[in-house]
């Protein structure tokens, strides 16, 4: 029978990615695009997916059993709502909304009418993070001391009320998960818009996450003003540190230690070469056929819009400065 049959609607330059993917799951029944130039694109790559500009159609469309949406976050809750409403499957892009009622609606929604509904936390699916998980999980490092994600990269196009928005759901995510951590705090908030456009374009946040009686202090680090893309976190801990780097090509995670001597001791650990965004896609698939909870579900969801939308207030209070 193969698999169940998606649309993905947006293929920008994350979307035609999905696109790519789902098609080489044999999964992919039809692509939505408001800008013709990219459906023209697609239709020549893939002369057997049906094409179209009006997402409404597709919704009628029965061999469709799932939507894929990666379209700009501020269109997210309304897409994902009308397609539950429409009893089809959802896999949604981060973040899954821009508020908190409209994150619970949707988890209401989905529920209520048996679909599953994932969100596109990719790093959750990299073998690199899964790697340091179990790591984390074995004592490898020792006690936790201190972790921290930088995020940083060039980005004309601004799109979202706050580089927050963009890139800190990749990291709230990937923190939480790796410690097995679903209670994060904020303590403190960071924002400037450097073009005084009203676009917050380099922000932090300082974190604490409460494992096992104690709390282990975290930072967020995000820039859309840095010349040179960043993307790293490191894991501290009484034995040994981690960092993963995922701008390196090979190697991307590597454990930290010094010998009684001073000497440092650097390590590579094994996992697999796979595409996480291919392991992301099937697994969804995986969960269309079988009706398990998506890892990246609307529960894991919740905390990174929450604690973006409480952020979000917060920045909105930070003095002007002219």
């Amino acid at each position: 029978m193969g698999p169940p049959k998606v649309a993905v609607l947006g293929c920008g330059n994350w979307g035609k990615n999905l696109v790519r993917n789902f098609a080489q799951l044999g999964a992919l029944a039809a692509v939505c695009d408001t800008d013709k130039q990219r459906l023209a694109q697609i239709a020549r790559e893939y002369k057997e997916i049906k094409t179209t500009s009006d997402f409404k159609t597709l919704l009628d469309e029965p061999n469709i059993k799932a939507v894929v949406i990666a379209t700009p976050s501020d269109t997210h809750f309304s897409l994902a709502k009308d397609a539950l409403l429409a009893n089809k499957h959802v896999y949604v892009e981060k973040p899954m909304a821009r508020d908190v009622r409209h994150a619970e609606e949707l988890d209401e929604l989905a529920t209520s009418r048996n679909l599953i509904l994932m969100v596109g936390h990719l790093l959750l699916y990299h073998p690199a993070v899964n790697c340091l998980k179990e790591l984390i999980a074995s004592k490898e490092l020792g006690e936790l001391l201190f972790v921290r994600s930088d995020r940083m990269n060039f980005n004309t196009s601004r799109r979202d009320w706050s580089v927050l928005w963009d890139l800190a759901p990749h990291d709230i995510s990937m923190m939480s998960y790796i410690l097995d951590c679903d209670s994060a705090e904020v303590s403190r908030v960071g924002g400037w818009d450097t073009l005084a456009d009203g676009l917050v374009d380099v922000a932090y946040l300082d974190l604490s996450f409460k494992i096992n009686g104690r709390s282990i202090p975290g930072q967020i680090r995000n820039s859309w003003i840095d010349p040179q893309k960043l993307v790293r976190l490191t894991v501290n801990g009484s034995l040994k540190s981690a960092v993963l780097n995922d701008t390196q090509a090979e190697n991307k995670l590597a454990l930290h230690s010094q010998t009684k001597e001073g000497r440092m001791i650097i390590e590579y650990p094994d996992y697999p070469d796979s595409e996480p965004l291919h392991l992301e896609c099937e697994h969804f698939l995986n969960c269309l056929t079988t009706g398990e909870r998506p890892r990246t579900d609307a529960n894991n969801a919740y905390q990174v819009v929450s604690i973006l939308a409480d952020v979000e207030k917060r920045l909105s209070r930070r003095p002007v400065y002219i």
